[in-house]
């Protein structure tokens, strides 16, 4: 016995330049039949909320899929799964397709060689499949551009499940941040962790969706401008703090991978952020707050 709901629908040309576009919705639950052995020709996320049941890849193993789990489909990849015959399972799911979906996949956010991932906690991606069925009602003007965006949504929410990220992350990437700013080689990172540089990408990359020398570049960068933007240390300075003993060096790299020299971000910040300097950097856990003010603005 099982309950099932889904929609199918499917967006035009021009939705798909939104990036991604969603073909369908849908949520069951109960002792669903066997799906496949088949192949699509777009991407299939399928959470399975509660229960457990199995999932057969190309290679002809079977694997256990027990709740909260994360079944990826990928196009072109045959495909055979089901729920437990005795216990069943909840599961949702969202298919969909666009250009964006390589840089989802480049990025780590949508992970081919795992079609089985564990999630630690699957309510937030169930949330977003819940708004997506909502947007899918018949004679909705938006639907398209607001499944879109949903789906966007969905794998950010999926990658934040991910029971290897949570509660606090990954501890590769947790170690590589908290020693970003010391001077210290890729291969010097990597016996830290007994691991050799090729093994410590493959980690970065599955982790973060980048190398390792371009994840501690956006922590260095990140702290850059926070210390520019909070503070008057010389330029030199913060350099050093970030990890470069090169000041020229730290300039000509901000500005070409900022878009903007740091003296120019500095100035930019100083415009825009009202109340002056401050001889503090700010707490990323309890970011300052401008005053409210009563009543409407005159003129208004």
């Amino acid at each position: 016995m099982y309950h099932t709901w889904m929609r199918y629908f499917t967006p035009s040309p021009v939705h798909h330049r939104l990036g991604l576009v969603c073909l369908g919705v849908g949520l069951q639950h109960g002792t669903l039949p066997e799906v496949g052995p088949r192949t699509l020709d777009h991407h299939v996320a399928l959470v399975v909320s509660a229960g457990s049941g199995w999932f057969r890849a190309p290679d002809g193993r079977r694997r256990a899929v027990t709740a909260p789990a994360l079944i990826w489909l990928s196009p072109g990849v045959p495909h055979h799964y089901g729920a437990d015959a005795e216990t069943g399972w909840d599961e949702c799911f969202v298919d969909f397709t666009g250009p964006a979906a390589a840089t989802y996949t480049e990025l780590g956010y949508i992970d081919l060689d795992r079609p089985v991932v564990p999630l630690a906690d699957p309510d937030a991606a169930r949330a977003v499949v819940g708004r997506i069925a909502r947007a899918a009602r018949r004679g909705n003007p938006l639907l398209e551009v607001e499944t879109s965006a949903a789906v966007h949504e969905l794998l950010v929410a999926l990658r934040r499940a991910r029971a290897d990220m949570a509660p606090d992350g990954d501890p590769v990437l947790q170690s590589l941040a908290r020693d970003a700013f010391t001077a210290l080689s890729v291969t010097e990172h990597a016996a830290r962790h007994g691991m050799t540089p090729a093994e410590l990408r493959t980690a970065v990359r599955r982790g973060a969706g980048c190398s390792p020398k371009d994840y501690l570049l956006g922590i260095r960068l990140g702290r850059a401008k926070e210390l520019l933007a909070a503070t008057e240390l010389p330029v030199a300075a913060i350099a050093r703090r970030v990890g470069y003993d090169d000041p020229a060096y730290f300039s000509r790299l901000f500005t070409r991978r900022v878009g903007t020299a740091p003296v120019r971000f500095r100035a930019q910040q100083g415009r825009a952020v009202p109340g002056g300097w401050s001889q503090q950097v700010p707490d990323p856990e309890h970011p300052p707050t401008l005053p409210s003010f009563g009543g409407a603005p005159e003129g208004t």
